[in-house]
């Protein structure tokens, strides 16, 4: 069974150079991780690939549990005390993943607030979220296409950009980001299916990167809260 999610990880690496699979490579693989917005099984895929991984989830429900939840610790709180919940966590992470989480969230700043605050010096943060254009995508396939079909959404898509400002601007560096991730093997593969998923009303393999539905970025934090409050300071002259 481990060997197959290797595999499968291997190969969603390979199809999404950019996406949470990969990114997971390059994270301290005995250090703590934080998944906000944890769901569908995430805490099984990680840690049985990465099991040396001190691995917390958070999350607003039991979204899609169907494997064993091999979490280290596991947090369930209310969408009213999300941000909360993140700030209260008695320690810092190594690792940070946001994977389709902001979207859902009733403060999208606070929450980011509230991660870059539980990063390391030298963490990694990987986030991901529906683009901007995706109110104009297609309506009605079942798996999401268009922004608006998913009742859970809040609001708008969130802002690309004043979430890499926001980023930049507490102290960390962008590695990699994409406004409408297109990873070319599977855009590939969702032109030539894209027939079919118009005609089922369904995402099938490849729509999301045909369509360009993920944003996608990778950071890196590289300077401490303390020094971001002092440089804040300065700049407004106090």
């Amino acid at each position: 069974m481990a060997a197959n999610i290797k595999l499968i990880y291997i190969i969603k690496s390979i199809l999404k150079p950019r996406g949470k699979s990969k990114f997971l490579n390059i994270i301290n693989h005995k250090g703590k991780l934080l998944d906000v917005g944890c769901g569908n099984n995430s805490s099984y895929y990680i840690k049985t690939i990465y099991p040396k991984t001190h691995y917390t989830g958070i999350d607003v429900g039991d979204y899609n549990q169907q494997k064993p939840n091999l979490a280290d610790e596991y947090i369930i709180t209310s969408p009213e005390k999300f941000t909360e919940t993140i700030v209260n966590l008695d320690k810092k992470y190594d690792t940070l993943i946001s994977s389709h989480n902001l979207e859902h969230c009733n403060d999208r700043e606070k929450t980011i607030d509230a991660i870059i605050t539980k990063l390391n010096i030298n963490g990694y943060l990987y986030l991901s979220f529906p683009t901007e254009k995706s109110i104009e995508f297609p309506k009605f396939r079942n798996g999401c296409l268009n922004y608006f079909d998913d009742s859970s959404h809040k609001d708008k898509p969130p802002d690309f950009n004043k979430i890499v400002n926001k980023l930049q601007s507490q102290g960390m560096k962008i590695i990699f980001s994409s406004k409408s991730y297109k990873p070319i093997i599977l855009y590939i593969i969702g032109f030539f299916m894209e027939w079919k998923s118009k005609k089922e009303k369904k995402v099938k393999a490849g729509t999301w990167a045909y369509w360009g539905f993920e944003a996608i970025i990778w950071a890196k934090k590289i300077l401490n809260d303390h020094i971001v409050e002092g440089k804040h300071n300065r700049n407004n002259g106090t």
